[in-house]
C-alpha cells in the first residue's frame, strides 16, 4: 500500500522473480541491479526449512542458492516457490504480438515442468547456430547437407517436444479458463481457443510423437530455400499463437477492453487452478496494481475467489474499493 513511485512493483517483481527468474517488468537481469552497483541480490525465507537466494552481477551468470547451497539447475527452484502473477502489462497476452502469448504458456509449463526451461534454452540456440550457418560463409563454401542436416535432425526432436507440451498444457487450461470467462464475466459469452502452429495441425487423436518429429523435418527441409535467403527458419516452436475468440470473433481484433481485460484475468486465475491440481501447491497470486483497471463487480468476484487457498499479495494506492470485510482479513503494509 502505498503511493505511485515508492517501489509497490518492485517488492512484487522479487517475489515472482524467486519462483520464476524472470521479472514481469525487466526484459534484462541486469536491469535489477542498480545503477551504481555491480551486482544485485533477492532473497527470502519461504517457509521453516528453505531459504531462497538469486544474485545478479554485471559479470557472469546469475546464481541461484538453496538453504546456501548452489543449485546447478536453476530451473529447481521452482520446486520450493511457485507464483502467478498479473499485472497490468498482461493485458498483451490478449491483445498484442504471438511473443506474449508464447511467453505466457512456456511459463505455465515451466512451473509444471521445470526441465521445460532447459527444453526452450537448447532450441533457442540451435535456432541462433542455425541462423549464424546461413549468414556465414559455410554454407557457401560447402555443398555437403550434413551439418544443416544435423541441425534439422536436433531442432525436430527438440522443437517437437516443446511443441507437444505446449499444446497438451492448452488443453488442460481451457475448461478453467472457460469456468472463470463464465464466472468473471457474468455473460452467456462462449471462449473459444486454438493453438496455432506451423509444425502439425492440431488433432487431439493424433499426439504420436515420431509422427510429428517426422512431418517437422519434412517441413524443415522444405523450407531450406526461404531460409537461405533470409536467414530465418519460419517453422517451429518459435512460430507458435494462440488464438482467443468470444462467441467465434477473435478477442486481439474485435474484443473490447473489458473483455480482453476480464479474458487475461480468467488466464491467470486458470494458471493458478492448473497448478494447485497438478502439483498440489498453492502458489502465491501476485496482483501488481490491477484492480484499479476492474470495475467494482470484477473486483469483488476475483478477491472472493481468491479466498483462502492461496497467499495473495495486491499493490495498491488506496483501500477505499475494498471491501471491509476483505480489509479486515488482510495485512497492510504501507511503504
Amino acid at each position: 500500500m502505498g503511493s505511485n513511485g515508492v517501489g509497490k512493483s518492485n517488492l512484487l517483481e522479487s517475489v515472482e522473480f524467486l519462483s520464476q527468474l524472470k521479472s514481469f517488468r525487466a526484459v534484462n537481469d541486469k536491469d535489477l541491479i542498480n545503477y551504481d552497483e555491480g551486482k544485485s541480490i533477492i532473497s527470502a525465507e519461504i517457509d521453516f526449512n528453505h531459504n531462497i537466494k538469486i544474485e545478479i552481477s554485471r559479470q557472469g551468470s546469475k546464481k541461484v542458492y538453496v538453504n546456501d547451497c548452489l543449485l546447478k539447475k536453476q530451473s529447481l527452484v521452482k520446486n520450493y516457490l511457485r507464483s502467478v502473477c498479473f499485472s497490468s502489462n498482461d493485458i498483451n497476452i490478449i491483445k498484442s504480438e504471438p511473443n506474449f502469448r508464447r511467453i505466457w504458456l512456456d511459463k505455465v509449463i515451466a512451473q509444471l515442468e521445470p526441465v521445460y526451461v532447459e527444453l526452450l534454452g537448447r532450441y533457442n540456440k540451435l535456432l541462433k547456430q542455425r541462423s549464424h550457418y546461413w549468414r556465414s560463409n559455410i554454407s557457401k563454401e560447402h555443398s555437403s547437407s550434413t551439418l544443416i542436416d544435423s541441425y534439422d535432425s536436433q531442432i525436430a526432436q527438440i522443437g517437437t517436444r516443446i511443441f507437444r507440451r505446449r499444446n497438451r498444457a492448452l488443453r488442460k487450461l481451457q475448461p478453467f479458463i472457460e469456468f472463470w470467462h463464465s464466472h468473471l464475466s457474468k455473460s452467456k459469452e462462449k471462449i473459444g481457443i486454438r493453438f496455432i502452429s506451423t509444425i502439425h495441425s492440431i488433432d487431439n487423436d493424433n499426439d504420436d510423437e515420431s509422427k510429428i518429429m517426422h512431418l517437422f523435418t519434412e517441413k524443415l527441409i522444405a523450407q531450406r530455400n526461404l531460409e537461405e535467403l533470409t536467414g530465418k527458419c519460419s517453422v517451429g516452436p518459435h512460430r507458435d499463437d494462440i488464438e482467443f475468440y468470444i462467441n467465434n470473433a477473435s478477442v486481439k481484433k474485435f474484443g473490447s477492453s473489458g473483455q480482453q481485460r476480464t479474458l487475461t484475468l480468467a488466464l491467470k486465475m486458470a494458471e493458478l487452478d492448473l497448478l494447485r491440481k497438478t502439483v498440489n501447491v498453492d502458489p502465491i497470486l501476485i496482483l501488481d496494481d490491477v484492480l484499479a483497471e476492474l470495475d467494482i463487480v470484477r473486483q469483488n468476484l476475483l478477491l472472493n475467489a481468491v479466498g483462502t487457498d492461496s497467499q495473495c499479495l495486491i499493490s495498491a494506492t488506496h483501500l477505499n474499493k475494498f471491501h471491509k470485510s476483505f480489509v479486515g482479513d488482510s495485512q497492510i503494509i504501507y511503504l
